[in-house]
Parts: structure tokens; C-alpha cells; sequence
């Protein structure tokens, strides 16, 4: 197998604290499959694992800590030898000894080499055992000034493919008589425009033929509502990409989810798209319901 062929491997390691989770959740919201507290040793079988599985992971992370204790001095060697493969990198996170001691404080857990020490005798001895893999990290992220919101956002700007959508919107056409649509972070209603059931020609067609389509937008208020709320959807779709907010479902209503909201939903799509950072699917719940 080429080095081409091969998928990307990247182990996440460093100070308790500094933000294995948070960094963990932000690469599984850009698509990488994520192995927490990964004993060093499992490493090499993972990675040949991941050559032998091609498309299917792709990416994949691992997370290794000091929870695993005698475990975890063999991992400067264990890198070494991975590295010299050219596919692993090693991601390393940081942060000062203070505020390691104030987020310990604040979730009041020990630190996992504290024993009968104090926090701050569990952090020097961490830092201690950790120090050449910090020299010899690729990439290391201190996390001393950074909430979670801002940690996220710099690991989705390292590791986000040129291109790749930073939040995904789903717009769900739905009829009102089949009763609102559960888990969606925004509802609109259609039924202000003329309803195309009444048209005998277009009763038996949807909201995705040519002819209703046509009938929909043309309508007044269609193109002023579109123009508007696609305005006021563009400062939300970028603060949840701000906020790290991966995901987000408006539903389209109107009576029967066969007309009206199939053909605004599709055009709302089209316009949403042009947000940067922004991918769009559309789904139709109700448009196979007689």
C-alpha cells in the first residue's frame, strides 16, 4: 500500500486538563472515528488496522493519557517507530500549571498522579513524564487563555479539509397536519402563500415539478419571505460555526408537506448554500403521504 493510499492517523496526547475531550469531540465532528484512552502498546495494531480498512476509516484519532501509568512510558519509543511510517502525527496539549489547578479545582477531581500529594504535585510529575514527547510532539496546542468553544475552533481550523463544511443545516419540508417535526432548532410556516391543492392542474404534482415550483415562488410574499429569511438565517449559521455548533434542522411547513414547503425548502436551500462553511441537505418527511 502507498503512502497515498494510506489513511491519516493522529494521536492526541497531553496534560490532564489541557482539553483531550474537547479536542476529541471536535475531531469526531470533522469525521474522524476517535479511540480514548488507548493503551501505547494497541497503537500499531490500530494503525495497521486502519491501512488494512482503506476508505473505511479514514481518519482516525487516538487519545492516550497517563491513565494508564507504567503504560505509558513505552510511548515515546511506540512513536518513534510509528512516525517512521510517515502517517502519524502527534498532536500534544498544553497549559500552565495554574490553570491545570483551577479547572481540577472546579470539576474537584484529583489529578490521576496526585496519590497522596497535592494537584499541583500530580502536574509536575505528568509534565515531567511527558516532556520529550512535548519536544518531540508535531503539533502542540497551548490551552492556558482558550474556553472550549475557542480550543474546538483552532483544532477544526488544523485539521478541517480545505473546503469542508464547519456546520450542516438540514431544511425538513413537513405538513402540519401530520403534526410538528420533533428535534429542529427552527420552524416556518408556508401556509401564507396560496395553497397549489387547490389548483386542479397541480393537486396531483409536489413541490419538486417545474409547475409548482413556478406557481410557489411566483406568489406574493414568497421571494420577499425567501430574501428575508435567508438574510436572518445567515448571522445564525455562522455563530453556530462560531460556537462549534455542528449541526442544525429547520422545518418548513405547510399543510400537507407536499407543495408549498417542498418547493421553498429547496429554494431556501439553494440560497443557504452560499453561506461559507455551510452544507445543506434537504428531506422531504411527508412527501409520500397521501
Amino acid at each position: 500500500m502507498t503512502e497515498s493510499e494510506k489513511g491519516e492517523f493522529l494521536i492526541v496526547t497531553g496534560m490532564s486538563g489541557a482539553g483531550r475531550t474537547t479536542v476529541a469531540n471536535a475531531l469526531e465532528d470533522l469525521g474522524w472515528y476517535v479511540v480514548d484512552n488507548l493503551p501505547p502498546q494497541i497503537l500499531r495494531p490500530l494503525i495497521d488496522l486502519t491501512d488494512m480498512g482503506g476508505d473505511a476509516l479514514p481518519k482516525v484519532a487516538a487519545v492516550v493519557d497517563v491513565r494508564g501509568r507504567s503504560l505509558f512510558d513505552d510511548f515515546p519509543e511506540v512513536a518513534r517507530l510509528l512516525r517512521s511510517r510517515g502517517s502519524v502525527r502527534v498532536l500534544f496539549l498544553e497549559a500552565s500549571d495554574d490553570v491545570l489547578v483551577r479547572r481540577f479545582e472546579a470539576v474537584r477531581r484529583p489529578h490521576p498522579l496526585q496519590n497522596d500529594g497535592t494537584l499541583l504535585d500530580g502536574i509536575r510529575r505528568e509534565r515531567a513524564r511527558l516532556a520529550p514527547i512535548h519536544e518531540s510532539a508535531d503539533m502542540v496546542i497551548d490551552t492556558s487563555t482558550l474556553n472550549i468553544h475557542q480550543l474546538a475552533t483552532q483544532v477544526s481550523e488544523l485539521f478541517s479539509e480545505e473546503g469542508q463544511a464547519r456546520h450542516r443545516v438540514t431544511l425538513l419540508s413537513f405538513g402540519f397536519k401530520y403534526g410538528l417535526p420533533t428535534d429542529v432548532d427552527l420552524v416556518a410556516d408556508m401556509r401564507f402563500l396560496p395553497n397549489p391543492f387547490w389548483n386542479e392542474e397541480l393537486r396531483g404534482l409536489t413541490g419538486q415539478d417545474e409547475p409548482v415550483r413556478e406557481y410557489v415562488l411566483s406568489r406574493e410574499g414568497a421571494g420577499e419571505f425567501l430574501e428575508a429569511y435567508a438574510a436572518a438565517l445567515t448571522p445564525v449559521l455562522e455563530g453556530y460555526q462560531r460556537e462549534n455548533k455542528s449541526h442544525s434542522t429547520i422545518a418548513i411547513g405547510c399543510t400537507g408537506g407536499k407543495h408549498r414547503s417542498v418547493a421553498m425548502s429547496e429554494e431556501l436551500a439553494r440560497r443557504l448554500a452560499a453561506i461559507p462553511g455551510v452544507a445543506v441537505n434537504v428531506r422531504h418527511r411527508d412527501l409520500g403521504r397521501e
